[in-house]
């Protein structure tokens, strides 16, 4: 609030002035100053004012009290000290007058009063008191007046600056702030004196302040010339916008130079000075960044779009999309967007990048590598079969990882699959480590004839190549599963239109629940209709239902619009039929939940539907008999395919060994059982002998793990070599002769050892890590064994009912590009390597 011209605001009769709470005065000529009842009358401790005969005034060395047009309080001008007009001079305040209307305030505050102004300060601030004029400013606030004018600035009107921020007035009116004082002391005057000091805040580093108009001032930046509102009049805008200003990097002058140093455009430095030390912490902080300074970069904006474009599956010609590059370009202005080449090539850079670390993981792996094969369709009916590799690295860890996607213009050719794994095989260097194939379907023996002898040429096919290829148990039990359904699919019309009678209608819901309510049926299980390329949600449709019978059966009677009620033969049906698909869900289901599924698991499952099958072929009840016949057509052959493989595996389990083979297969196969035994056990004793013999090309790492017992055997046989130079020769070469025939085989130590307990959560892999000294060779033979993998799809395609379809994007795209985006996006999920941000430049 500014007062009329030639008016007074607080001074007594002959220009007084009434100050409050520890002010220092000064009057000009014979001007009085009166102090408030709450001020001492007298001067602390060195500090006093003196009166000589001429009634000077004096004031501490260098701290002389001035008035303005050069005129100094001394013998020429003279106060009264009397009992009613006493001048206190408190601890905390200094004053001065200089020349040019500056005044020192204390607690970091400057103020100056231009001609003919009188002020009256409160609360900490230093007061000059110029002819006719007064002005009050209260609670700790700094104000400049213009000329002739005076301004009353109360609570709700108020100018805050921080610690060590000047503010500058006008008519060449200046604000110096000086050194806050400690423990309520005066500065010394001879160690402190009193000087003028430039404004210290970061802010007048980067600007000035420049004259637009009368009473108009705007700050200039002077790294990019901007001009920013400071001043307009008494407005002051204050220093926030122009900290914002350098601190979060909008100036681009500012840019280009943080681009060469990489530090922080706005650091707020330390505060040492004056009585104060480095290490006291400061009353007011600046406001920093709430985030570092982060240096503009290109190509690790290009790596990053194409990583997400991998990782999220998104259209690569998304980056040309309106609405994501007028995105882009609000949230950073200054990145040049990429086209659909450009990305399209980044995401074969990264693909490239992700391979180079995997074919460096997959040399150091001991021993060898399993491969399956899944055939994806697409709408222009070429197919894309998908490879993925199973191993067991060093530490006796399952690995899987799809290794290419390879398209094929005749997937239904008998060389499209043996094309396919041969250029997986030379594309990372596996021909002499492959160990076994598993197909997601059935190889016809055309095709089998074609690519066993592919495989042999550079590869050894162990046992003969019976181990070789395999099938597919998840794409076998779906197949089954289908059947089953199709030999019902009469009823399982009734049982699906009943249920979307109840659940397509909320009247005929609540009418159903309430007639489950009244029949008390204590089943928990909820309607749900089925998806049809999911054969276990038309299971669990068939399971529902079934449990619910009693009360369709009641809203029949009940509805004269429900007219497709099954009758009681058909429920019984429907019970036959959840009966067997149980068997086939519940093995299915824990390649659901299993990370990586062993041979192991499933010879018990496939066992068990063997043993339940074979058994229910006999049935009396020709509904069942025919629903037996269509499942142990297929799993039979699965069975006779597969059966020495999951055997195998089986024995590498000290759990069961050869005992659960000779078990099931007595349960299968009756009399004809010891047939089947001998067949494994001869299997498994000629394996065991192939990897004594011969010289298999295979990693250091498998080759250190391999010599590890015959080390330990040459250890122990170094301290018989003084008995031999004592004449023992001969009794040595006499034991070797008598005990050759009666050293026993790793294999067949392992085999007579006795069972381990069947603990539920029993590590198969741990225990042969924790027993390879003492089995080094068959520990290289269960590695390799217990790495074949008995499914070729993942966990969200095990219900599925037909093949997998390449949609009709990727299908337009290179087959080199579809192959990048679905590697790299497996390979991602378990952890990329540290790569350059530098992207491999491939243009298409």
């Amino acid at each position: 609030m500014a007062t009329p011209d030639e008016e007074k605001i607080a001074t007594p009769d002959e220009h007084k002035m009434e100050t409050s709470d520890e002010h220092t005065k000064s009057t000009p000529d014979e001007h009085k100053m009166e102090t408030s009842d709450e001020h001492t009358k007298a001067t602390p401790d060195e500090q006093t004012v003196t009166t000589p005969d001429e009634h000077t005034l004096t004031t501490p060395n260098e701290q002389t009290l001035t008035t303005q047009n050069d005129h100094t309080i001394s013998n020429e001008h003279t106060m009264e000290m009397s009992n009613e007009h006493t001048v206190t001079i408190s601890n905390e305040h200094t004053m001065a007058n200089p020349d040019e209307h500056t005044m020192i305030i204390s607690n970091d505050h400057t103020m100056a009063a231009p001609d003919e102004h009188a002020m009256v300060i409160s609360n900490d601030h230093t007061m000059v008191n110029p002819d006719e004029h007064a002005l009050v400013i209260s609670n700790d606030h700094t104000m400049t007046t213009p000329d002739e004018r005076a301004l009353v600035i109360s609570n709700e009107h108020t100018m805050e600056t921080d610690y060590e921020h000047t503010m500058a007035t006008p008519d060449e009116n200046k604000m110096i702030t000086t050194t806050p004082e400690v423990n309520n002391e005066l500065p010394n005057s001879e160690t402190q004196p009193n000087k003028r000091r430039k404004k210290k805040s970061i802010v007048w580093e980067h600007f000035t302040i420049e004259n637009v108009s009368a009473g108009c001032r705007r700050a200039c930046c002077k790294q990019c010339k901007q001009s920013f509102a400071y001043s307009t009049g008494s407005k002051v805008a204050g220093t926030s916008h122009l900290k914002r200003h350098i601190a979060k990097g909008t100036c681009p002058a500012l840019l280009r130079n943080q681009g060469q140093n990489q530090q922080s455009p706005y650091t707020p430095r330390s505060r040492v000075g004056g009585s104060g030390s480095a290490t006291d912490p400061p009353k007011r902080r600046y406001r920093s960044p709430s985030s570092p300074y982060i240096t503009f970069d290109q190509d690790r904006c290009r790596n990053e779009i194409a990583r997400m474009i991998i990782m999220h599956d998104y259209p690569l010609h998304m980056v040309e999309h309106p609405g994501f590059l007028a995105f882009v370009q609000n949230l950073q202005p200054r990145f040049n967007m990429v086209s659909f080449n450009t990305v399209q090539g980044d995401c074969v850079a990264t693909y490239l990048m992700e391979k180079q670390s995997l074919v460096k993981f997959i040399e150091g792996m001991p021993g060898r590598i399993c491969l399956t094969l899944d055939t994806w369709t697409s709408s222009q009916t070429v197919g894309f079969v998908f490879i993925t590799g199973h191993f067991i690295d060093s530490d006796w860890k399952s690995h899987r990882r799809i290794l290419n996607v390879i398209m094929e213009p005749y997937p239904d050719s008998d060389t499209a699959l043996s094309h396919a794994v041969a250029a997986c095989l030379s594309d990372w260097s596996l021909e002499s480590k492959l160990f076994s194939l598993t197909f997601s379907q059935s190889l016809s023996e055309a095709a089998l004839e074609t690519l066993r002898p592919l495989l042999a040429i550079k590869n050894p096919l162990i046992l003969n190549g019976q181990l070789l290829v395999g099938n597919c148990v998840a794409r076998t039990f779906s197949s089954v599963a289908k059947d089953v359904l199709g030999s019902g699919e009469e009823i399982i019309k009734k049982i699906r239109d009943s249920v979307k009678y109840v659940k397509t209608s909320e009247s005929h819901e609540e009418k159903f629940f309430e007639l489950k309510r009244q029949l008390q049926v204590p089943s928990e299980r909820s309607l749900c209709l089925d998806d049809q390329s999911q054969w276990n949600t038309t299971y669990q449709m068939l399971v529902a239902a079934s449990e619910l019978k009693e009360v369709f059966s009641c809203l029949d009677t009940s509805d004269p619009d429900y007219k497709e009620a099954p009758s009681m033969e058909d429920w019984k049906q429907v019970e036959t039929l959840c009966t067997y698909l149980k068997l086939l869900f519940e093995a299915a289901s824990i390649l659901t939940y299993t990370t990586n599924p062993t041979a192991i698991t499933f010879f018990h499952e496939v066992w068990k539907i063997q043993t339940e099958l074979v058994r229910a072929v006999m049935s009396e009840d020709p509904f069942v008999s025919n629903v037996a016949r269509i499942m142990l057509e297929k799993t039979e052959k699965y069975w006779k395919d597969c059966s020495l493989v999951l055997a195998i595996a089986v024995v590498m389990d000290p759990r069961f060994k050869m005992k659960l083979v000779e078990f099931s297969f007595t349960k299968i196969y009756g009399e004809d059982a010891p047939t089947y035994i001998k067949i494994v056990d001869d299997g498994i004793h000629e394996l065991f002998h192939e990897y004594v013999t011969l010289p298999l090309p295979l990693t250091p790492t498998y080759a250190d793990e391999g010599n590890a017992g015959s080390n330990i055997k040459q250890e122990e046989s170094q301290g018989g070599t003084l008995l031999s130079d004592n004449g023992l020769t001969d009794f040595d070469v006499y034991i070797m002769e008598t005990t050759s025939q009666q050293m026993k085989s790793e294999l067949d130590q392992y085999l007579e050892e006795s069972l381990l307990p069947r603990v539920q959560d029993f590590d198969v892999l741990g225990w042969w890590k924790l027993n390879k000294m003492k089995y080094p060779t068959l520990s290289k033979m269960a590695r390799d064994i217990l790495s074949i993998p008995v499914s070729t799809t993942g966990p969200d395609s095990v219900f599925d009912m037909t093949s997998k379809e390449m949609d009709r994007y990727r299908s337009s795209l290179r087959p080199e590009t579809v192959e990048a985006l679905i590697c790299a996006k497996d390979w991602m999920q378990y952890g990329s390597s540290e790569a350059s941000n530098a992207l491999v430049r491939m243009e298409y």
